[in-house]
């Protein structure tokens, strides 16, 4: 495949993480560095032939605080530079880049250029650190194209020589540099000595839109997580939760659960209610099948919506933006069932 990298203007946004941390030499603290600096940390960048600009958040903000007013701020630089640049790499810390990464992937529409999330296990100064291949290759991804046309148009988390779609991901190790999964589908690209691309994989636009990006997302979602001996008292705070929409209910194996009269009952009530419950597996691989045993089709006819093989990450974001766009909880459930930008895999009968 013919692929060119010559000449791309790439924005670099730095959010915060590791990867643009040094360690204070007196604490042993890291601390974020200044990003404007960063050709000094990364002399590599130059020899790419890239032309790079940065934007960085003020503060720098650890990945544990990041949400929807980080992921808007994101979605507003994107939105308000797009026409200035080839590719888009966000450099975000590790422990909620799928939250972000399935974020951005219903909240820019139409993307045609690629956005690469990445960041590192250890800080982009130290000796042994991950930082510079994960941010080199991924500036290089950004700006690849085929006969002048962006080879991923879409969200992707690049780390450890894996490029994989962002709404697909989960991070799966603390200590390892390969921190992220993949588990439903397969990656975009591995980079080895060449940067192999699995093209049938890649998303691609139907037809080329102008980019709109959205800024609205409904906070009022929960995560049920069900384990053996969950108390009535539990599972009935969280579905009374005040101003509740929404509940990602993460089952057992191919979606099943307690059969017992008092869980059916409180979650019939529920989705009378008109909250939105959606049943996705606790397994890292695999999707959840309601027809499939008694105990998922149970949950299937008290009105329990399927999440099919979707991450929690992408279940929770994608009912934060549905709702956060006022539709309405029948509205909710339909668009669930949908596949908006390849973050779930249907069932062939529903393709």
């Amino acid at each position: 495949m013919n692929t060119t990298q010559d000449k791309a203007s790439i924005l670099l946004i730095y959010t915060g993480g590791t990867i643009g941390m040094t360690e204070n030499p007196e604490t042993g603290v890291l601390e974020s560095f200044n990003f404007q600096h960063l050709a000094e940390n990364v002399p590599e960048l130059k020899k790419l032939g890239h032309h790079v600009e940065t934007i960085q958040f003020e503060p720098p903000m650890d990945s544990s605080a990041m949400g929807p007013d980080s992921w808007m701020k994101i979605v507003r630089i994107i939105s308000d530079n797009y026409s200035k640049f080839d590719g888009f790499v966000v450099l975000h810390g590790t422990d909620t880049m799928s939250y972000t990464a399935s974020a951005l992937s219903f909240m820019l529409e139409n993307l045609s250029k690629p956005v690469i999330l990445t960041g590192s296990q250890l800080p982009i100064g130290m000796l042994r650190t991950d930082g510079k291949e994960n941010l080199i290759t991924a500036i290089e991804i950004a700006a690849a194209k085929e006969n002048g046309i962006p080879i991923v148009p879409e969200v992707c988390v690049f780390f450890e020589n894996e490029l994989m779609r962002g709404n697909r991901t989960c991070k799966a190790n603390a200590d390892n540099f390969n921190a992220f999964r993949s588990y439903n589908y397969p990656s975009l690209a591995k980079a080895g000595i060449h940067i192999k691309y699995d093209q049938s994989q890649i998303y691609r636009p139907i037809s080329r839109k102008p980019l709109k990006p959205h800024y609205l997302l409904d906070r009022n979602i929960a995560i049920l997580k069900l384990f053996p001996g969950i108390s009535p008292q539990v599972v009935e705070s969280i579905l009374n939760i005040p101003g509740i929409k929404g509940v990602v209910m993460e089952t057992f194996g191919s979606g099943n659960a307690p059969m017992d009269e008092w869980f059916l009952s409180m979650l019939k009530d529920a989705v009378d209610r008109g909250i939105v419950i959606v049943n996705v597996t606790q397994c890292r691989a695999g999707s959840v099948e309601m027809h499939r045993y008694e105990t998922g089709h149970k949950l299937l006819e008290i009105g329990v919506v399927s999440g099919y093989d979707s991450t929690t990450e992408s279940a929770v974001t994608k009912l934060m933006f549905l709702f956060g766009h006022g539709l309405t909880p029948d509205e909710v459930k339909e668009h669930m069932n949908c596949s908006l930008i390849g973050e779930i895999t249907l069932p062939a009968a529903l393709r």
